[in-house]
This record gives structure tokens, C-alpha cells and sequence, in this order.
């Protein structure tokens, strides 16, 4: 599998978790997206370099095991990974470890589709978007 990868540190917030004090299952869809967020500017293809080339990215799948909790004042690492694909879609490989506790509190998974504006499926990558990966030096495990 090839791959690109970021990993970044999320400060567990009062306002992230639940009345058991443990962060709440959605929150972590948002870690998912500053993931995506982090790892685009690293490797050049940022929200906004998205926006001004009309790239429509939508969810269409998401996948979460969780393993272990994370609470309010801990630290996660959040690793994401870019999977390479030939396919008209992205998918994105996230592993979350609790930083405080030593152990793994997540794994996940996000598929997104390419859409034209008027939200049609596209069935091929568009040449910006292949252009972009072309360029990328690519891991392989």
C-alpha cells in the first residue's frame, strides 16, 4: 500500500467530552478533519487549494473502532495517512493514540467521491487533483 502521512497533537478540551468525561464519539469525525485539514498543507493541497479548483470532495463513508477512551486534559496523536488509489475517490487511514495513557484509542477510516458542481458523481480523478498526486513521493508499506 502507498501512502503519505501526517500526524498531529489534539489537546483533549472540556467541551470535547461527554458526562462520563470521556470524548464523545462524534468529536472524533472532527479530529478525522483536522487530520485531512494538517496533511493537505503539508503536501500542498489545502482546503483552499481545493476550493479554487472547484474540487467537491463529500464524505461517502466513514468507518470508527474505538479502543480505548480518551478524557478531558489527555493528549492524542492523531496519525493520517493519504492512501494512494487509481480510483476517482480518496481515501484517508487515521490511527489515534492516547499520548497519556501509552495506548490505542482509535482507528478509522473516510472515503470522499469527486462531484462536479452540480453534485453529479465524477468517474474519473480530475487532472489536477492526478497532477498533484504525480508529484507527491509516495511510502510504501
Amino acid at each position: 500500500m502507498k501512502y503519505i502521512e501526517d500526524e498531529i497533537l489534539v489537546n483533549i478540551r472540556f467541551s470535547e467530552v461527554d458526562s462520563l468525561g470521556i470524548v464523545w464519539h462524534g468529536n472524533y469525525l472532527k479530529f478525522f478533519e483536522d487530520g485531512r485539514e494538517n496533511l493537505g498543507l503539508k503536501y500542498g493541497m489545502s482546503y483552499q487549494d481545493l476550493y479554487e479548483n472547484k474540487l467537491i470532495l463529500p464524505i461517502v463513508d466513514t468507518k470508527m473502532k474505538f479502543k480505548s477512551v480518551l478524557k478531558f486534559g489527555h493528549v492524542a496523536r492523531l496519525v493520517t495517512r493519504l492512501q494512494y488509489n487509481q480510483a476517482a475517490k480518496v481515501i484517508y487511514k487515521y490511527t489515534v493514540y492516547n499520548e497519556t495513557t501509552g495506548k490505542l484509542a482509535a482507528v478509522g477510516e473516510t472515503t470522499q467521491v469527486f462531484v462536479n458542481e452540480e453534485m453529479e458523481l465524477q468517474l474519473n480523478t480530475p487532472p489536477v487533483f492526478e497532477n498533484w498526486k504525480s508529484n507527491q513521493v509516495w511510502l510504501e508499506k
